[in-house]
């Protein structure tokens, strides 16, 4: 065979090899979009959104069954997101080209939360601060307290403040209890990610670098670890410039990643929030690629029920998850860029597709419960595949900088695409050489 045939006949191969794989993992894949039969079903979603470090496109999306209602997209990044009484909605937010920049140059980024009219599609309020980047300095949490007070999860300080009027009027920081560097400002040390209202002055702090979640109280401070440092290795906590052991004594408080892996969003689900009696919370166990369920017995958490898949489809850096008052589970499943709501046993009754990178995921009008159903027994769907090294990683991370790839485009769509690709790479070295 001449060097332009073989080349012909490589790049023909290549082609055909590509869209025989693509053709077959649309076919075989399941459906992520799920009518259910309660078309009243209202549904809040806060997009982070996509393009490079998933901070453009952000937007706020009201959906009443599977269609959408409503959007607002007048901003970078939306994070977590609240129906207020009068219909407004509440929302963490990132945006950029702010003139208003304190110790940092202008343009600048601000982060905060607004309060949004979904009517006119405008902001009634907002309440930001200039951080140094649009990425891991976000408000990614805000709860509306008695008295026109606002509890915020600073990113960007690590800690917890509380608002009034625009002014801070309380603030807790992390330093009180891990080790800490000397300028948070400058470093994703903690990414304190979460807070939600669970007692009287007692809050539920999601704590993502070290794999904990806190109960702060306000006036004693940490008063519960769940996922409590026991020992064995900290990798998990210190990679990346995390965590570290700047006070010298050889440790830092790093929560076992085989419990929780930088989760997200935990919901109390009932029970005391102190001492040994029994007590739940259910939990985005993000890097673990799953939705966890932890009780408290005798003073020790441990894992009491886990979701891996759902309709058929393992979940991808899942990043919000909500035990609703009728005892189904919403679950917002990030890199898989859908919002699925499924029964204990494991059936999924209804699922959206979003275009972009959703963040989090309210059933209106009541939003995330202070409490709810406690689940026991085998978990539902397990068994997931392991993926590919490396091109499992790699092809999880694309749809935040390529939002239209389909979720069934993992590690072995990617390897049988660059196969593709480079054996037209061949075949056109060939055809160049033969001209």
């Amino acid at each position: 065979m001449d060097t332009k045939t073989r080349g012909a006949v490589l790049v023909v191969a290549a082609v055909a090899l590509l869209l025989a794989t693509m053709g077959a993992s649309a076919a075989l894949a399941p459906d992520t979009a799920v009518a259910g039969t309660d078309d009243e079903r209202r549904t809040l979603v806060g997009i982070q959104g996509g393009g490079v470090g998933w901070h453009q496109y952000g937007s706020v999306a009201a959906y009443e069954g599977n269609d959408l209602a409503w959007r607002l997209d007048d901003t970078d990044s939306y994070f977590d997101v609240t129906e207020l009484d009068n219909g407004s909605v509440m929302a963490g937010f990132m945006d950029g080209g702010y003139e208003d920049c304190g110790p940092y140059e202008s343009p600048c980024t601000h982060t905060g939360f607004r309060i949004l009219d979904p009517e006119t599609e405008s902001i009634e309020y907002e309440y930001s601060f200039p951080v140094r980047s649009s990425s891991n300095s976000e408000v990614h949490d805000v709860e509306k307290l008695d008295d026109g007070e606002y509890l915020l999860s600073d990113m960007e300080h690590e800690g917890l403040r509380i608002v009034k009027n625009g002014e801070v009027v309380w603030r807790w920081n992390a330093s009180s209890y891990y080790d800490a560097p000397d300028d948070a400002t400058q470093v994703d040390w903690l990414h304190i990610n979460d807070v939600d209202v669970i007692g009287e002055g007692q809050y539920l702090v999601s704590v993502r670098n070290a794999n904990q979640i806190l109960v702060v109280d306000r006036q004693d401070g940490v008063v519960e670890t769940i996922n409590a440092d026991t020992g064995g290795s900290d990798a998990s906590c210190t990679h990346d410039g995390q965590l570290a052991d700047t006070d010298g004594d050889g440790e830092v408080r790093c929560g076992d990643p085989e419990v929780l892996d930088h989760q997200h969003n935990p919901q109390w689900l009932g029970g005391d929030p102190t001492g040994d009696s029994e007590a739940a919370v259910l939990v985005a166990d993000s890097d673990n690629d799953r939705v966890v369920e932890l009780h408290r017995e005798n003073g020790e958490w441990e894992v009491a029920w886990t979701l891996e898949r759902a309709g058929g489809i393992e979940l991808d850096w899942p990043r919000d998850a909500d035990r609703l008052a009728n005892g189904n589970t919403l679950v917002t499943d990030t890199l898989n860029t859908r919002v699925f709501e499924i029964t204990p046993n494991g059936t999924v009754v209804w699922s959206i597709s979003t275009d972009r990178i959703p963040y989090e995921a309210d059933r209106e009008p009541q939003g995330e419960p202070p409490e709810g159903e406690w689940y026991v027994g085998e978990s539902p769907n397990q068994g997931a595949g392991a993926g590919i090294p490396l091109l499992s990683n790699a092809a999880a991370l694309l749809p935040g900088v390529f939002p239209w790839l389909p979720f069934w485009f993992n590690g072995a769509q990617l390897g049988m695409t660059l196969l593709s690709v480079g054996v037209a790479g061949v075949g056109a070295r060939d055809l160049w050489r033969s001209r």
